[in-house]
């Protein structure tokens, strides 16, 4: 490369750091809401940085995908340009570019012109490092046409191939809901009261009530208390709940686990109203539902929260 070709290309390296460095300070409008921010915001723990909008978000794209996909593609130029300037191995420049990001996310967060957001560094990182392969894929003939075609071929390749780890790796991290399993299907530690198996319909606000699953009442006592070990699972618990049809009765529910109360709630007859209610309990391993007058709880069951790779 002779002296000529370097300015140029020095030239383009600045001309692209400072329309960055605009973007990244005063673009989608950040200096219009400087006077509405109340603190500095440092976000340190990376969150769904994985997570790259996928191809049909990209048919109907939001304002997060195309930055997530941006904050990606808009630093692979420095990939490539850095390298047409400088001899510089993989791990030297990926070192000076990540504490050059961290560098102008702090600024961004003490300016109030944006945050200090650990996602964007690894966002900016992947897409730095991914004009760096794409680099040393493209560039290796002394036909610059042919070493810039290759290059583009590279890049696409390269994010196509971050694109499917990305989502792996998303899908490896991302817990879901589980299929709806029976509460009476746990392991029940109750004692003297009702296993919760009798399913007999009844009657509330005029609707006739066939439960699916299970069915709990106090049996005509004061109060029943139900415990059920959870074994520290991490779950939604789903119920319904209301008093069948009488004159002048009432009733609560508690939902409680390990000691620490869910949910308390008190239902009258005269409401005619079935209610309905989902807990989420985590890392818990007794659960204690406890039945006062003459409310009646059915189909009571959770939904296990799993990583993909532990069903």
């Amino acid at each position: 490369m002779d002296t000529k070709q370097r300015k140029i290309i020095l030239a383009i390296t600045l001309a692209y750091t400072v329309f960055i460095l605009y973007f990244m300070f005063f673009g989608l409008g950040r200096t219009d809401t400087l006077d509405r921010e109340t603190g500095h915001t440092f976000l340190f723990l990376p969150d769904g940085f994985f997570k790259l909008p996928s191809l049909s978000d990209l048919l109907h794209p939001t304002l997060m995908d195309i930055v997530g996909f941006g904050n990606i593609v808009a630093f692979i130029p420095f990939g490539i340009l850095i390298l047409l300037l400088y001899r510089v191995g993989f791990l030297r420049f990926m070192i000076l570019f990540i504490l050059s990001i961290l560098v102008l996310e702090t600024v961004q967060a003490l300016t109030l012109l944006g945050s200090f957001d650990m996602n964007d560094v690894i966002q900016n990182a992947s897409g730095a490092a991914i004009g760096f392969g794409a680099y040393r894929l493209g560039y290796r003939t002394e036909k610059i046409w042919t070493n810039i075609a290759a290059t583009g071929i590279s890049v696409v390749l390269l994010i196509i191939g971050v694109w499917g780890i990305f989502e792996v790796v998303d899908k490896a991290l991302t817990k879901e809901l589980g299929p709806f399993v029976a509460l009476n299907e746990l392991k029940s530690s109750s004692i003297n009261s009702p296993s919760g198996t009798m399913r007999d319909s009844f009657q509330l606000g005029g609707q006739n009530v066939e439960p699916q699953y299970n069915a709990y009442s106090t049996e005509d006592k004061n109060m029943v208390t139900y415990t059920y070990t959870l074994d520290k699972k991490e779950l939604y618990l789903y119920l319904n709940y209301g008093i069948p049809d009488q004159e002048d009765s009432h009733g609560s529910l508690r939902i409680s686990a390990d000691g620490q109360e869910y949910l308390s709630t008190s239902a009258e007859a005269q409401s005619h109203e079935i209610g309905m209610t989902s807990v989420y309990i985590q890392g818990a391993n007794e659960l204690t539902i406890t039945l006062e007058g003459d409310v009646k709880i059915w189909d009571v069951g959770f939904r296990e929260m799993k990583y993909d790779w532990n069903w």
